[in-house]
Order: structure tokens, then C-alpha cells, then sequence
């Protein structure tokens, strides 16, 4: 089986290769000509646990190949996924789909024959079908079938979330289309991964509603961590009595600094605006986004009530900048707002990410000192503030930090650290949503 996914970005760099693995023959047209050259040279233009060596992998077993040539790249396909940007539209709030529109333009100019046009990229309630329009309007002789395939992958565990998921859906409306899609994701049914067919229109909700739905419970959480401070409670133990109701789960029930990432800010925001459009308005994805982004902003005034009500003058270490741990993405990251307020507030900031040093640079004011581990971020430092919780720095032992630290106050965002170890190696210890410390 041939398929074409058009955009060599993540979902469409990820699920590419993961389906390469399952034994597919696919071309990744990628126009970017820097990313495009990385990628014919072995190297990724993002970071993802395990995608290089899947990638070169199917590359050398001719599973896998990369163009900028979208006549070859979809010549033959069964199915061309389409799986380019959706960033927030300036101004509105709303998805913008010109890039989609664009893809969908030109694989109908360049298909020869039957193919199924897959919508891979995260579009609003509609989007597919303007995209049949766009294609039968460029080429009324064509046939094809279009469908929507969204994806559900985690930054982070996209490899394992596409070979193992919790559930395929397919928003498919003909029997042809439909076998086609099931032959592709055949090896899914062999680990009897669910594979769920559905309208078009209610493929594409589901993708915004699943996020949307992720994004209120993190919300929720940090709420409550917020009260649980007030009354003396503890979040985590909060966290784990509502989720092991099995109605309720325990997963995205971690306090922190609020969302971020390339999926949960754009798409809530992007329901919303669909749901205002409709006359359907969502009242708790409405707060959801309002609440987040007030809580990044109030993260950095959390610093600053711990340092006594000024940075001015300090040295501030901070251990992550990326929104989450594994990967290098600092797409609407809470590192940015809390950073920027510190910083404009006068603290020098000394700061250490894994792998988001590079992508973080462009973002972070100018002033950054960009440290080679997390040692050398604290070297020094009045406060240390982690915002992204990698595995490297639970694995900190609170007397090697102390040791590299001018001051004793740490602000963990994360609730990486064990409050009583902090407060004994002399530590004022604050957490989130759990009683602050002091040695």
C-alpha cells in the first residue's frame, strides 16, 4: 500500500513513519527546503524519544521517503494525508486553515486517480468538507473521497501513542474509503486497538473536544491546588481520591503552571470560536482558557511573594523551559510569561533545559543566561524555580543544590521535589497546592 502525507512537521514526520513501520510505503512532501534537507540527511528537525532511529530505519528499508515534489510525492497514493499547520488565526482566535486549503488545492491538481484526501492536521467542524469543495472545483474529473483521521498523539510518547493507541477514529463516508483506511491501520487491529468509523463532522469535533476536555481537567486541578493552599489541604492527595473514581481517572490531574504545547491553547481557543459561530456556545471551555491564561502570569508573582515581594537584583536559576518533559517544543510554554515578568522586573535569570535551549532563545527575553546543566543554573542563584519537570532533575539531591545556591528559597511549579527532604537540607520550600515549608 502508497500513501502520501503532505507536511513533514510532527504530526506528519510521527505518523508517517510510524505507519512506515506498519509496512506502508509513504512520501513525506515537505516544502520547507531546511527541513526538508535535515530530513534527507538523517536528521530531525524536532525532538521526539525515538523518531530518528524509526525514521532511518524505514528510510534505509525504502519504507520511507522525503520530497518537496508533490506530483511525485502523491503519484500512485491510495490515501494523501494531509497533516500541515493549523496555527491560531491574528486576531480572532480561530483556527487558520489556509495551509490546509493550499494542500488541498494542489493534491487534487496533482493526483492521476482515485485517491482518499485525509484530513491529518486538527481543523474545525466543516473543514473537510470545504476541502471536497476546493477539490472538486480545481478538478471536476477527479475521483476521490475525502475523510477526517485526526490524531491523538502526546509530545512526548507520540511513537508509542500511534503504535498503541487508546482508539482510531475515522470520519469516513464511503464503503471505499472506509477499506482503504481500514487496510492502513490493519496492524492495529491485530493488538485489537479500538478503531472507531464516524461521520466526517464528528471525527473533527472529537479531536477538539477530546483536548478541550483534557485542558478543563488540568484547569480543575490547579484550581484546587489554589484552594487546597488556602485550607491546608493537599492537592495530591486530593488528585489521587477524585481519580481513582473510575468515572473520573487519574491522568491530567498534576498541578503546575498551566498548559501549553502546540495542541491545548490553540484548540480550546479554536472551539471556542467555532462554538460562538454556531450558536452553541462553551461556557466551560471559555473559562478553561481564561483561567490558564491568568495562571501563567500569576506563576511569576508566586516567585516574586517568595522572594518578599521583590527580584530586583536577583539571581533567579530556573530548570525548564519547555511547555512539558521530552520534548523541545516552547509553544505558548508558561517559561514564557513567567520569564518575561521576572525579568522585566529586574532578576537576572540563569536557566536550563535539556533540549529546549535553542527553540526557547527566540522566545525568552535577551537577557537569558542559557547554563550548561541544571548545576550551573542554581551556581549562585537567590531562588531556584523549576517549570518543567525532566527526569534529570528529580534525580537532584537537595544538598548538591544547596551546595551550588547562594539563597535558600525554591519555588517547585512542578512538585518534583519532597517537601520534608527540601525543608531538611534548609530549603523554603514552596510547592503547589501543598503546605509551603519553611526550614
Amino acid at each position: 500500500m502508497r500513501i502520501a502525507m503532505i507536511g513533514g512537521g510532527y504530526v506528519g514526520l510521527v505518523s508517517g513513519a510510524c505507519l512506515a513501520e506498519f509496512g506502508t510505503e509513504v512520501t513525506v512532501v515537505e516544502a520547507d527546503a531546511d527541513k526538508l534537507a535535515a530530513l534527507n540527511e538523517g536528521r530531525m528537525p524536532i525532538y521526539e524519544p525515538g523518531l530518528e532511529k524509526l525514521v532511518q530505519e524505514n528510510v534505509a528499508a525504502g519504507r520511507l521517503t522525503f520530497t518537496n515534489d508533490l506530483t511525485t510525492g502523491v503519484a500512485g497514493a491510495e490515501a494523501v494525508f494531509i497533516a500541515v499547520g493549523t496555527p491560531t488565526r491574528r486576531g480572532d482566535g480561530h483556527a487558520d486553515l489556509k495551509y490546509v486549503y493550499a494542500a488541498a488545492e494542489q493534491v487534487a491538481r496533482a493526483l492521476t486517480g482515485y485517491a482518499v484526501i485525509v484530513t491529518k492536521s486538527t481543523v474545525p467542524v466543516g473543514t473537510s468538507r470545504q476541502i471536497q469543495q476546493i477539490a472538486q472545483s480545481v478538478r471536476p474529473d477527479l475521483e476521490f473521497d475525502v475523510a477526517s483521521n485526526p490524531e491523538f498523539l502526546r509530545e512526548g510518547n507520540a511513537i508509542g501513542d500511534f503504535m498503541r493507541p487508546d482508539r482510531v477514529v475515522i470520519g469516513a463516508e464511503s464503503d471505499r474509503a472506509r477499506e482503504i483506511l481500514r487496510r492502513l491501520y490493519r496492524p492495529l487491529y491485530l493488538i485489537e486497538a479500538p478503531i472507531v468509523f464516524t461521520s466526517i463532522e464528528t471525527a473533527e469535533l472529537t479531536k477538539y473536544a477530546a483536548n478541550a476536555f483534557l485542558a478543563m481537567k488540568v484547569t480543575f486541578i490547579n484550581e484546587m491546588a489554589d484552594l487546597c493552599e488556602k485550607v491546608g489541604a493537599d492537592v495530591h492527595d486530593v488528585a489521587r481520591g477524585i481519580g481513582l473514581d473510575g468515572r473520573i481517572g487519574r491522568k491530567f490531574l498534576h498541578p503546575g503552571p498551566g498548559y501549553g504545547g502546540s495542541c491545548f491553547p490553540k484548540d480550546t481557543l479554536a472551539l471556542v470560536r467555532t462554538a460562538q459561530d454556531y450558536g452553541a456556545p462553551s461556557r466551560l471551555v471559555e473559562a478553561t482558557v481564561a483561567v490558564n491564561d491568568a495562571r501563567k502570569s500569576s506563576m511569576a508573582v508566586r516567585v516574586v511573594n517568595a522572594c518578599g515581594g521583590s527580584v530586583r537584583g536577583k539571581t533567579i536559576g530556573v530548570l525548564g523551559l519547555t511547555f512539558k518533559p521530552e520534548t523541545d517544543d516552547m509553544r505558548d510554554s508558561p517559561s514564557i510569561s513567567i520569564l518575561s515578568r521576572l525579568a522585566g522586573d529586574g532578576a537576572t535569570i540563569r536557566a536550563f533545559d535539556p533540549e529546549g535551549m535553542e527553540q526557547a532563545k527566540p522566545l525568552l527575553p535577551e537577557g537569558v543566561i542559557y547554563c550548561k546543566d541544571a548545576l550551573d543554573a542554581a551556581s549562585g542563584a537567590d531562588v531556584l524555580v523549576l517549570i518543567t519537570e525532566w527526569n534529570e532533575f528529580r534525580a537532584l539531591a537537595p544538598t548538591r543544590i544547596a551546595a551550588a545556591m547562594r539563597g535558600r528559597v525554591v519555588v517547585d511549579l512542578r512538585n518534583v521535589y519532597d517537601p520534608a527532604a527540601m525543608r531538611e537540607a534548609g530549603f523554603d520550600y514552596h510547592g503547589v497546592g501543598r503546605p509551603h515549608l519553611r526550614p
